[in-house]
């Protein structure tokens, strides 16, 4: 009775490890496994490993080396990014903004309005124009003291010209033919003295100033000609006579 107890316990059991059950591969899936595997263009050991394993009854590998000697390397893990503190250089240029702040560099001067008119003379005006209707406080002016202008003392040149433009009757005939150069040579020069006085109210006089400042000079040359030839004429003539 014991013995048939035991041999039932054991017949029960399938043992301490138990058998994998081999699988049967129809031919259809053969045939669409060497398919794949050529469309897959897996190498010769590949496809011998996976025919070999269909034939034993096993399950398909899930990975299949290439080779018999390259092994499935261990999944590296990623490496954590190390934190590494800034290195600073022996002369920094740049200053902290703390040190900035503190020597003021962000501090602004504040904005101080300043009155451009007398406020107290304002209000007193206006006092008066609200009661009497006018203007009581009359802005006092300096008096203008004219000075008397002095007649400008005439050169050679110039008394030349005043007379040659007076008519022909203030001086001989001869020499008032001399002075009619004269006369366009100091025109010609009042004309630019008046340009420039022109452009330096208009704020262009540094412009302008060296080149009339060379025209008149170059004016100023040629009235020393002139006299020079006058004065030699008028010695022939002297001589002559």
């Amino acid at each position: 009775m014991a013995s048939q107890e035991r041999v039932d316990a054991v017949t029960k059991g399938n043992g301490f490890r138990r058998c994998r059950k081999q699988v049967a591969y129809t031919p259809g899936t053969c045939e669409l496994l060497r398919v794949m595997m050529k469309e897959s263009k897996l190498t010769n050991f590949q496809q011998r490993h996976i025919m070999d394993t269909m034939k034993r009854g096993a399950p398909l590998p899930l990975q299949c080396n290439p080779t018999s000697s390259q092994r499935s390397s261990p999944s590296k893990k990623p490496a954590t990014a190390t934190y590494l503190p800034p290195i600073l250089a022996t002369h920094s240029h740049l200053r902290p903004a703390s040190m900035c702040r503190a020597n003021g560099a962000y501090s602004r001067e504040q904005f101080k309005p300043q009155a451009t008119r007398d406020l107290e003379k304002e209000k007193r005006r206006l006092q008066n124009i609200f009661a009497t209707g006018k203007d009581t406080e009359e802005r006092k002016k300096a008096p203008h003291v004219r000075q008397e202008d002095l007649p400008p003392e005439l050169d050679r040149f110039e008394e030349q010209t005043m007379r040659c433009c007076l008519g022909p009757c203030a001086l001989p005939l001869p020499c008032a033919l001399m002075a009619l150069p004269l006369c366009a040579v100091v025109k010609e020069i009042q004309d630019r003295k008046e340009f420039l006085a022109a452009m330096e109210a208009l704020g262009q006089g540094k412009q302008y100033r060296g080149i009339i400042m060379a025209e008149i000079s170059q004016k100023l040359r040629e009235m020393e000609d002139i006299d020079r030839r006058r004065s030699e004429k008028l010695r022939k003539a002297l001589a002559t006579t």
